[in-house]
Order: C-alpha cells, then structure tokens, then sequence
C-alpha cells in the first residue's frame, strides 16, 4: 500500500447490468487510499469547512443516516477519503446535470487501506471522467490547494450534453421504465429499444418504428401536405411556390398582402418572416428564406393573424398545446437593441442555449429573422431607440407557453386528423389562431405546417403553465395496457451443471414452439442455429440475443465472475435458477473470501426475479435455500431426496418442489403430486447428472410449460453439445 497522502485506483469497471451493489448501471473503482487510512475527515484541519464550501449540496446527500444532511454528519464525525469521493463524484454528476444519487463503499479485507467504491451512472465516460475529477478535488481539499470547480463542471457538462440521451428521449425512457419496461439504448445518439426481443419497439426521440418514411416524405413537402390537408377540408393558407424574389413579389400580389415568406423545406421556423406588406419586405424575406432551406425553393403564403400554436398529437389523441409569444422592447434613449434585449429578454432565467431552457436567448446581431424585421422597421441590432419607444423583436416564435385545457375540441379533432392525413403516428401540428378555444373557421385560423419527429420539450418544461406526460403518452401508443414488452427470460447461476441447466432449458422452450435464444459456456444459440461456439455466458453475447426480433424466450448461463465484472445481461426475469455456492477460491482476485462474500454475488440472480416470475433453487445447498426469502415471485426447491428439510417444509406451506422418489421424477404442489415422470425419460448421460436435470425440469414447470411437455422434451433432449441442434 502507498505511504503518501495519495488516492490510486487500482481497478475501474463499468457493471453494466445488474450486480452486487444495484440493479441500476455503475462503475465499482477499487480504491488504494494509502496513508489517508490514518486521516480520517475529522482529523484533517479545516476540511470540512472547504470541502462544504466547494459543494454546498452535499448537505442533500442522506448517506447512510438516512436523512438530509446524514453525509455532513458522517463527515464531521470522521470517515475516509474513499467514501468522500463516492459522494464527491456523485454530486459532480449532479451538478453537470446528469441526475444520480446512489453510491456505496466498503472496505475490502485485504488490508485497512483499499476500498471498493461504487457510483450510479447514466453514461460511462461520464461516470469516468467524473471519477477521475473528483480525486483531483479531493485531493486539493485535502492539500488547501485552489480548485477550479467552474471549469469540471462546465467540461463534464459539455459530455453529458453530447454523450447522454436528450431530455425528449429521457422522459419516454423514465416512463417506459415506470411501466415496467426495459430499454437498450442502440447507438450514442437517441435511438432506443423498448423492450427484448419479439416484443421491442423502437424510438428514436419523437419518431417510433411506426412512422413510415412516406408519411415522413409527405412531411416535408409544405406544398403537398397543405394540398393534402385541404382536399380533406382541412382549413390551410392560400399559397404558392417561387424559386426567384420577383416571383414572391408577385405571389404576394396575387394572394394579397400581408403574406408569410418561409422556405420550402425550412424547420424550426428558420428563415420564416411574417405579416410582410412591401415589396421591399417580400424580396429581402425571399433571399433569407432560400438561404435557410436545403431546397432553394420558397413558399409565400397568406398572413393569418393569431398567435402560433404547437399541438402534439400522438396516435389520434391530442396530448399538449403549447402557444407561441410576441418579443418587445422598449428604448430607454441610452441602450442599443443588443443590450435591450439581454436586459429585458436574455434575463428571463428561463432562457438558454442548451436543451434545458425552455425559451431560448435571443442573439439580435446574430438572427437572421430578427434581423430583418428590424430592417423593417429602420433599426440595426446596434440602433439606439428613443426612450418609451417599442421595438417588435420576433413577431412570433417561443411556442413554449402550454394552453392544452384551453383547446376547443373541434381543434383537437382538427389537428389529430391532419396528422392521420399525411399519416403520422407522432406529428407536431403548427397552427395559427387569434383563441385556441374557440373554433378555427370562426376566427380564420388555419394549419400551417405538420411535423414529422417533433420537439418536446416545450411541452416537458414549458416557460408557462403545466407540464404534459408526453413520454407516458408516447409509451402507451406503443404498449397496450397489459403489454410489459417482456419475453421469458431464465438466468442460471452458480457452479454445479449450469451449462447443461441452461440448454435444457432452452431445449423445453423450443419444444413448447418458441424461437429461443442461449448464450452458455458452450456457445451462443438461437433455435437450432449456433452462432458462435465457445464461451458465450457474458454481457455483450447476452445483449446480442435481447436485440434480436426473433428471439421469443432467452436463457443465460451467468458465471460468478461475470456477475463480478460486468453485471447481468438483463434487467429481470421470468426464473432465476441457483445451484449452489461454491468456487469462491476462485474469485480471490474480486476479494472474494468467503463462501459469505459468493452468496452476495449470486444473489443477485434471485434478487432481479419478477413479482410474477419463479426461483428455482437447490434444496441441497443450506446457503441456496436462505436466498428464498429474497425473490419477489414464487419458489420452487428441488432435490434428489424429497425428505430434505427445505423440501418438507415447502410443501407443508402448499408450495412447489421437484424431487425423485424411487424411479420417478416427482413435481409436486405442496402435498399433492402434480405429476410423475418416469426416470426411463432420461439419458445414461442425463441421469449422471440428475440434480442438473431436476433443476431445468422446475424451470420449465415455473414457465408454465406441462408435466407432459417436459417429458417429451426429456426424451428428445441431446446432451452431447455437438449434436444438439435447437
């Protein structure tokens, strides 16, 4: 162990499924805090004071007193560097706005100076780098060195920024996640697996595996889909296509001014001027429209007086309105426009130029659209206006002020059918009106545009009013009600026959007609096809098989060690199968000492059970049958010998187990025997390893397959790995 004051990581691994400490993500760093063992946080002048000072949240960290402020408490008490940094990372996470609050360290047994420090992580470089960063701070406390928090921060939220999923994406993950549901995130930017294998969906933010590629081309043509709209009585602004600034002017005459210059195939309302009434107007508005569009054409259209409106529909349901706000300043006779703006707009909190603020800053020197109005008006960004004066800044735009009780359903019905028109499960449905709750053709109102992958977060965070279940919504278009997108899913763990457990297993699910999918020490399966031979059982082959639409049922073999390393391939299953604890010698290089410290690890198989699933655990093994009051879901023992005491005990309580008797395979149900199979099904190889077999028989009766399904997959069964074909 190191002599100096010093922190050394000794080992840093990301667990990517569920493990020891959790059922979430984390990184488990092994921690050498050398000499610091002698100094406790209390021994340490002046720490508290810096430390607290640097991260005055920490008083939010309940630590393990389990109320607020429980960490400060433990900190003046005195504990040691290595639970200091736990908290030190997780609260940098927090402030580079990546939300995480779940951390724990214990001491190893090898010596009083090395740690094993865990941390909740939504993003492992995130996780990393935080961790590195989080030692350099400790140790600048510890020193009374000088620490640039604002820098970390700022660095670490750059990553989160461009590393994590966006807060659109986020809130469909949390809600399918509070359903239920599993998720996968499929590539470093939004798209993401709900659910395993055939019974996934997939979104990517606002767009899901229903919405077609035509829906999404129709779109993006403004001209076909407002055709579109008003064959089908939808209520759309006179307009036309120019490609040159004579013919918009011409356009304009022809429709009537005011009119709206937008481009062909703009978005986000770039490039879009409105309530333009001069020549002058209109061909300065064509030039800034055809530079904003990948197609060079532009559109001028009627002017509808109103206010700009975003309703999200979703399936055929509206499900949030939000309206859009005029942008004013007023001259005070010594302040340019730039700073008018940034004192009378930029200030509102609620502005920024990241994905969090719901409005964003206003940047008048910058903005081609803001630009030009002030053109309009005979003002630069850099004009001085006489005091009292008003400035129009943006006549319309901010679509961030939620109305969604104040749409009158006629406009509901409105917007869902635009959205069916050009045949899109999610659309954004830009309309203008002067009263959302009143209908459109009473006050000339009219869609403008409809959006294929809309935003919404102004719909998550409005700058006003409340707050929409976006997300949720989104997942129950995607789910029905009783759906959890769910397949069976069976985990073998421990040490005694698991590889031939896991392919029996797999071997009743295919008989009983599902395509399933194995991932075992003798290779990586899927119904009758070997994907790859060797050892499979680990996390990367696990998910390879979860992704797969085909796969309807899975089994995993999950070593100890994988357990140790990187988690467990899935989030919950159906049955969790346990042999035996045993081979903790063989993890000395994880601290594994004790048959105690194994019985944590493989507990973890039991831990992730349904509510509505099944253990499935050895009757035999004393330390096996304590995990029973772990699972969530049912329990069924099995053994050679029904008289084992677990067995006996079971069954008195009117519950399942599996055992021989004589020359028959019994399935009882507390103390009637549901069936009997006799030992005849088995193979000379199968009856060798009869504790093995007892165990992928209870399984099978835990997925609910019948006495007679079993015994047919017995006899059918191949044990010689290089014959089987399943």
């Amino acid at each position: 162990m190191s002599k100096k004051k010093d922190i050394e990581f000794l080992r840093v691994m990301y667990l990517r499924g569920p493990n020891i400490w959790t059922y979430r993500p984390v990184i488990e760093a092994w921690v050498d805090i050398g000499a610091l063992e002698n100094f406790p946080s209390n021994t340490i002048s002046g720490f508290y004071e810096r430390l607290t000072a640097l991260l005055p949240h920490l008083v939010d960290h309940r630590c393990g007193v389990g109320v607020h402020g429980g960490f400060l408490e433990r900190l003046r008490d005195g504990t040691y560097a290595a639970h200091i940094l736990e908290h030190i990372v997780l609260e940098l996470q927090n402030l580079a706005g990546m939300r995480t609050g779940f951390g724990k360290t214990r001491q190893t047994a090898e010596n009083g100076g090395i740690y094993k420090m865990a941390f909740r992580t939504r993003q492992e470089q995130v996780g990393r780098a935080s961790l590195l960063a989080g030692r350099d701070l400790l140790m600048a406390v510890i020193e009374d060195r000088s620490y640039d928090l604002g820098a970390t921060v700022a660095t670490l939220s750059d990553m989160v920024e461009a590393l994590c999923l966006g807060p659109s994406t986020v809130n469909i993950v949390d809600a399918v996640t509070a359903r239920g549901i599993p998720s996968i995130r499929l590539t470093d930017g939004n798209l993401v697996q709900l659910g395993h294998g055939a019974r996934q969906r997939r979104i990517w933010t606002a767009e899901t595996e229903h919405t077609s590629a035509i829906a999404e081309g129709i779109a993006s043509d403004k001209d076909l889909t407002k055709s579109l709209l008003a064959s089908c009585g939808v209520p759309v602004p006179q307009g036309k296509i120019v490609s040159s600034a004579a013919q918009a002017w011409a356009a304009a005459e022809d429709i009537g001014v005011p009119v709206v210059v937008k481009p062909y195939d703009g978005n986000h309302g770039r490039g879009v001027s409105l309530n333009l009434l001069t020549q002058c107007d209109v061909e300065a508005a064509y030039h800034l429209a055809s530079r904003k569009g990948d197609n060079k054409s532009v559109i001028v259209e009627r002017f509808i007086i109103g206010n700009e409106h975003r309703l999200l529909i979703v399936g055929k349901r509206l499900i949030a309105a939000a309206r859009g706000e005029t942008l004013w300043v007023t001259g005070d006779g010594k302040s340019n426009i730039i700073e008018l703006v940034d004192s009378q707009i930029n200030i509102d909190p609620r502005r920024g130029l990241t994905e969090d603020s719901p409005l964003n800053t206003v940047a008048p020197e910058h903005g081609a659209e803001i630009i030009l109005e002030l053109v309009r008006q005979g003002f630069t960004a850099y004009s001085v206006p006489a005091d009292g004066q008003k400035v129009l800044i943006q006549p319309n735009g901010n679509v961030a002020f939620d109305v969604t009780d104040q749409v009158h359903p006629s406009v509901a019905a409105t917007a869902a059918l635009a959205a069916r028109i050009v045949g899109l499960d999610i659309a954004g449905i830009d309309l203008v009106a002067a009263d959302i709750s009143r209908p459109l053709e009473e006050q000339g109102g009219a869609i403008i545009e409809v959006n294929a992958s809309p935003g919404l977060l102004a719909h998550l965070k409005p700058a006003g009013g409340q707050a929409r279940p976006v997300g949720a919504a989104i997942v129950d278009h995607l789910f029905a009600p009783e759906e959890t997108g769910r397949i069976p899913i069976v985990g073998v763990a421990g040490r005694h026959g698991t590889t031939l457990i896991a392919r029996l297993i797999a071997w009743l699910l295919q008989v009983s007609g599902k395509q399933v999918g194995l991932a075992c020490d003798d290779g990586l399966f899927l119904n009758g096809r070997q994907l790859g031979r060797g050892n499979f059982s680990e996390w990367e082959s696990g998910q390879r098989l979860l992704l797969n639409r085909s796969v309807e049922a899975a089994v995993f073999e999950n070593s100890s060690r994988m357990i140790l390393s990187e988690g467990l391939a899935y989030d919950k299953c159906a049955v969790g199968v346990v042999t035996d604890v045993s081979g903790h010698a063989e993890l000395g290089d994880f601290y594994m000492h004790s048959a105690d410290h194994l019985y944590q690890v493989l507990r973890t198989q039991i831990d992730v059970v349904l509510p509505t699933g099944a253990a499935v655990l050895n009757a035999a093994d004393a330390q096996v049958v304590q995990m029973a009051e772990l699972c969530d879901g049912q329990v069924i023992f099995y053994g050679l010998d029904g008289q084992l005491e677990a067995i006996g005990a079971h069954r008195k309580q009117g519950k399942r187990a599996v055992f021989l008797r004589d020359s028959s395979i019994v399935l009882a149900f507390g103390q009637e025997e549901a069936a009997l199979l006799p030992l005849s099904f088995l193979s000379l190889a199968q009856a060798a390893q009869a504790e093995a077999v007892l165990a992928a028989i209870a399984a099978g009766w835990a997925l609910g397959l019948a006495p007679e399904l079993i015994g047919a997959g017995l006899r059918t069964f191949d044990s010689n790995p290089k014959k089987t074909h399943y």
